[in-house]
């Protein structure tokens, strides 16, 4: 069962595969803390907690029905020359699923609904543990299609899944709560998901993107945004300090 993963080529396969599992693992958490910040406060962690343990359970039993999933890749409708697969209607599928979720998030804090957690906090548990089942399905397909293409060792591949997803539950809470702390961030992280369900639209459409684009895009928005942040805090600092240094008495004197 283990023949391989000892060796220094299965040591730097786990390595990188685990690697790469955690960034594809990225459009997951973001989706599911979004999801989970419309939830009572009660229900958030439950809600992140299940839906990554979920996502285990969705990448181990596509992985186990590999042979299934590379299946889904035969065409099922051809017109002219473009072949339409299960897998290309999956990808449309959840991407426009994906579009319109980040479009309903985005009308509703223009809308300036946020205001009132009334009016935000609407999705019963059940409907969110739906909606990241579905999206489970989605990520995980092109994830496990990955790792079969890098990786034939199914151990290797199984382990892997494994640490990156006992990675997104440590850091889940955490990035949940800051991206639920900074409303601009939020809007940051919606706009990523956009750009996710965009980019499954069009793979299901066999217009390949390059995945190190979509990421490096999207760390250089981040990086953008974590310094405006800084400004921010370093502006509102100076306006408080500001009337307690022109309060001061003068220090001139007239000898």
């Amino acid at each position: 069962m283990f023949e391989g993963l000892f060796t220094t080529e299965g040591i730097i396969s786990l390595l990188t595969l685990t690697f790469l599992e955690i960034v594809l693992g990225i459009d997951n958490i973001v989706f599911i803390s979004i999801t989970a910040g419309r939830l009572p406060a009660a229900d958030q962690k439950k809600a992140r907690n299940v839906g990554i343990l979920l996502a285990l359970l969705v990448r181990i039993a596509l992985l186990l029905g590999v042979s299934w999933i590379i299946g889904l890749k035969e065409p099922i409708l051809t017109i002219r020359e473009f072949e339409l697969s299960f897998r290309d209607v999956i990808l449309i599928i959840g991407g426009l699923f994906l579009l319109g979720k980040s479009s309903s998030e985005i009308h509703a804090k223009l809308e300036g609904d946020s205001e009132d957690p009334r009016d935000v906090k609407v999705l019963s548990l059940r409907g969110a543990i739906i909606q990241i089942i579905l999206l489970d399905i989605v990520f995980s397909l092109d994830s496990i299609l990955t790792a079969v293409g890098l990786v034939e060792n199914v151990t290797i591949i199984v382990i892997a899944i494994l640490i990156s997803l006992a990675v997104m539950l440590s850091f889940a809470r955490k990035i949940s709560e800051f991206i639920n702390k900074h409303p601009a961030m939020k809007l940051l992280a919606i706009s990523f998901l956009m750009m996710i369900g965009l980019v499954l639209v069009v793979e299901g459409l066999h217009v390949h993107v390059p995945k190190g684009y979509i990421y490096f895009s999207m760390a250089f928005a981040l990086g953008i945004e974590i310094l405006n942040m800084k400004i921010r805090k370093r502006t509102k600092a100076r306006q408080i300090n500001q009337p307690r240094m022109e309060g001061l008495p003068g220090e001139n004197v007239i000898s």
